[in-house]
């Protein structure tokens, strides 16, 4: 989101970005948009979803605004009511397809209700775009509305002169640590690889892989980071020898994932083990930067990163590419949709 809000502050416009505050949140950084965090009791489940909609409802009540932006299934009703309140317009941003989550249709009466939130909203926003083809698609054939692909592609930056060679190799994780990610296969896979693994990220599965990496007495070949700033996030990915961007193919939020640290590792010009999934493989395809596996086991991913490990003409191949598709696929390239998608509502 901050990437999207610098470009369209950027371009010119006004931007003002509501998340919510949690007790260990850490400070704001100073940006060229505005940013608010809202306060909730509640961190999680139903009630928390509650007091956030209610209280983003009223805040967005009495702000000055000309369009209003959803990110996501979770913020779209305060939106979609605001906008019909105050005639203003309202475009959804799905940066996932969110009933298609792990951790919502497995259980039976939170799928069932936001399926029907999805069902009765969704129609309702003509104007969006989201993260693929797919996903867009996917949109179509059950709502048809037709959503624009702007993809979460990595800012570009100058790459600092780290050697990749170093004799303290690790394996780097970075994102959330929620179900449907691949720690129930990738922590046991752990005790046959050769190098240890960073994880950078929380989630709703942190504690139960933190658990796995006990159980399988992996613990001394484990780090766990927690949630870095941008900043800091990007030099830790600089600093990595292999990347990993794992997810279950059930449900089709994973499997047709565009996931940002696809972009992420590459533009940090290492190399990744990836799912071998239609967005991934079609990028793939035309650059060649990552190494594609074609399912989850555990084994599947040992012998993925030991075999980067070990054949060094390969490596340095798909590091070779990694920086010379980072010219091509950069944020500076896929913005100008965005400024054009806001730029027409705009002019209408």
């Amino acid at each position: 989101m901050q990437r999207i809000c610098r470009s369209l502050a950027s371009d010119g416009f006004a931007v003002y970005l509501i998340g919510r505050r949690l007790t260990n949140s850490p400070k704001l950084s100073q940006e060229i948009f505005t940013q608010k965090r809202l306060f909730c009791w509640f961190t999680k489940g139903p009630f928390f979803y509650i007091e956030y909609n209610l209280k983003l409802f009223i805040h967005l009540l009495f702000k000055r605004l000309d369009l209003l932006c959803a990110i996501d299934l979770d913020t779209i009703l305060p939106v979609l009511f605001i906008s019909v309140i105050r005639g203003k317009l309202r475009v959804y941003d799905a940066h996932e397809y969110f009933t298609e989550q792990k951790e919502v249709y497995e259980r039976q009466t939170i799928f069932r209700i936001w399926s029907l939130i999805e069902k009765w909203s969704v129609p309702k926003f003509r104007l969006g775009y989201t993260v693929n083809q797919h996903l867009a698609d996917l949109y179509y054939q059950k709502y048809q509305v037709e959503y624009q692909v702007i993809r979460n592609i990595s800012f570009s930056y100058s790459l600092k002169n780290i050697d990749n060679e170093q004799i303290n190799k690790f394996v780097l994780y970075q994102g959330a640590v929620n179900l449907g990610r691949c720690f129930e296969q990738l922590i046991p896979a752990m005790k046959i690889i050769d190098i240890p693994l960073v994880i950078a990220g929380e989630g709703n599965f942190l504690e139960e892989t933190k658990d796995m990496v006990r159980r399988y007495d992996v613990a001394n070949k484990v780090q766990f980071k927690g949630r870095l700033a941008p900043l800091e996030l990007r030099e830790l990915t600089q600093r990595a020898y292999i990347g990993l961007t794992l997810f279950e193919a059930k449900g089709a939020n994973q499997y047709y994932s565009l996931a940002n640290r696809f972009f992420d590792y590459m533009m940090a010009g290492i190399p990744q083990v990836c799912v071998n999934y239609p967005e991934y493989a079609q990028i793939n395809d035309q650059y060649q930067f990552a190494y594609l596996i074609p399912d989850t086991k555990p084994e599947t991913i040992a012998q993925a990163i030991n075999n980067l490990l070990t054949d060094a003409v390969l490596y340095q191949q798909l590091r070779s590419n990694c920086l010379n598709a980072r010219e091509i696929l950069n944020w500076q390239n896929e913005e100008h949709k965005l400024l054009n998608f806001y730029s027409k509502l705009t002019r209408e």
